[in-house]
């Protein structure tokens, strides 16, 4: 597994790290603009991401701005649903705008912190990334 955390806070982000490391590599970027430059790269180098992380409250670009980046760059890569990366919205946020908005812009899912590492790795057998 190849996974993205796009996370400003340090603490969410070693939390996050070392939950996924023991799947695979892991990356990480602490706002929306790292994101897409690291996402245009690997879609570049036909190595994309099958997991992103991604906060909604960030400096700089919002996850919900940087979700619509990212399904707009596997488009343009022309990167099939199918293929395209998995990506969970992560907040401190659980109101139902926030929801509906990640889901109405193609969020895989929705976790709210702080993040429980059985939720996680369920999704992540659900999505196929790591085994049953």
């Amino acid at each position: 597994m190849k996974a993205l955390i796009v996370e400003d806070d340090m603490s969410c982000t070693i939390i996050l790290h070392k939950m996924l490391q023991k799947y695979g590599n892991c990356t990480t970027a602490q706002n929306g603009k790292q994101a897409i430059r690291a996402i245009a790269q690997a879609l570049l180098d036909q190595d994309p991401f099958d997991l992103i992380c991604l906060d909604i409250m960030m400096p700089e670009m919002d996850g919900h701005d940087a979700l619509r980046k990212i399904r707009a760059a596997e488009g343009v890569a022309s990167v099939g649903p199918e293929n395209a990366s998995r990506i969970v919205m992560m907040t401190a946020l659980n109101d139902i705008k926030n929801v509906a908005r990640a889901f109405g812009e193609f969020a895989d899912a929705y976790l709210v912190k702080p993040i429980d590492p059985a939720k996680l790795e369920t999704l992540l057998a659900t999505f196929g990334i790591v085994p049953v």
